[in-house]
């Protein structure tokens, strides 16, 4: 061996660049690092800005229901593609790959659970579903959930994260819109509560119908929430709208929506506003009594001169 020689290092040297996710996200509120540990932790939202991240609807139900107490229903109604519609691709390729990719059958599950002891009749809209659209299906699914809800007498909450109604469908999917609407309106008259809950976003024909009908309109924050969005608004009155212009704290201002809640506190909020809106028939009776007090002391005057 020389006297300048000596042996190589054994250090293993990686010659191409690993790849994997390392469990980091950028943030997009606030833009700081965050781990996904972090976020799940924190119902995903930023623990730095509080950003609200969608959630799934398996998150949601737990979320929202006490635990074991969901009772799915409907599940029997199921899509097809009536107007056999083809665009890039057939509706019914769609139909297969939303199917797998989501794990469910449709962009909405609706069923029967508890909250905070209290049944109600509850509804969430799967964005992972081909964007949460309203077709046919979804249409009916609700639809049927409203009318079991008038049947119990139960509070009805629907969760809603849309892109709008579904185009594949047309005229079918936008009858939905009707359809939901009147069903609403004879719950509302037989005095049954509806909370609405939009997230993050809610579009197109899901805004224009059953998600803006709420007795009480609860909004999670900094969350899109429109007819058409920005841009294609933009496009169409030719100008720059303001600020943050469709989101949950400007609609707030204008009066569009009743409260903005934070996702840690939408069960407890929910469970308040259930409270406040049921178990009000004794004074409910006690009110139309008092109306009828006033014209049976006229009768029973009347009758006194009489005699």
């Amino acid at each position: 061996m020389g006297f300048f020689s000596r042996s190589k290092p054994k250090i293993k040297i990686q010659s191409t660049k690993k790849d994997g996710f390392s469990g980091w996200v950028k943030c997009s509120g606030c833009s700081e690092l965050i781990h996904v540990s972090e976020l799940a932790q924190n119902l995903n939202c930023c623990p730095k800005c509080d950003y609200h991240y969608r959630l799934s609807l398996k998150q949601r139900l737990e979320l929202l229901a006490d635990t074991g107490t969901f009772e799915e229903k409907f599940i029997h109604i199921t899509p097809v593609d009536a107007l056999h519609f083809v665009d890039t691709e057939s509706y019914a390729e769609r139909i297969r790959v939303a199917k797998e990719k989501s794990g469910r059958d449709e962009a909405v599950c609706t069923g029967v659970c508890q909250i905070h002891g209290k049944i109600v009749c509850l509804a969430v809209l799967d964005f992972s579903y081909m964007g949460g659209s309203m077709g046919s299906v979804v249409g009916e699914r609700l639809t049927l959930l409203i009318e079991h809800a008038m049947d119990i007498k139960q509070p009805l909450i629907i969760v809603s994260a849309s892109g709008g109604a579904r185009m594949q469908e047309s005229i079918l999917s936008l009858m939905q819109m009707a359809k939901t609407s009147a069903a609403l309106s004879r719950l509302h008259g037989l005095g049954v509560p509806y909370l609405s809950i939009l997230t993050n976003p809610t579009t197109g024909g899901v805004t224009a119908s059953f998600a803006t009908l709420g007795d009480v309109i609860i909004a999670e924050p900094d969350a899109l929430i429109a007819f058409a969005g920005p841009r294609v608004v933009e496009q169409t009155i030719g100008q720059k709208l303001p600020p943050k212009a469709q989101k949950s704290e400007f609609l707030l201002e204008k009066g569009m929506v009743d409260c903005i809640v934070k996702r840690a506190d939408l069960k407890d909020k929910i469970a308040f506003f259930i409270d406040f809106l049921t178990g009000n028939e004794r004074t409910f009776e006690k009110d139309e009594l008092a109306k009828k007090i006033p014209s049976a002391l006229k009768e029973l005057l009347r009758l006194a001169e009489r005699s």
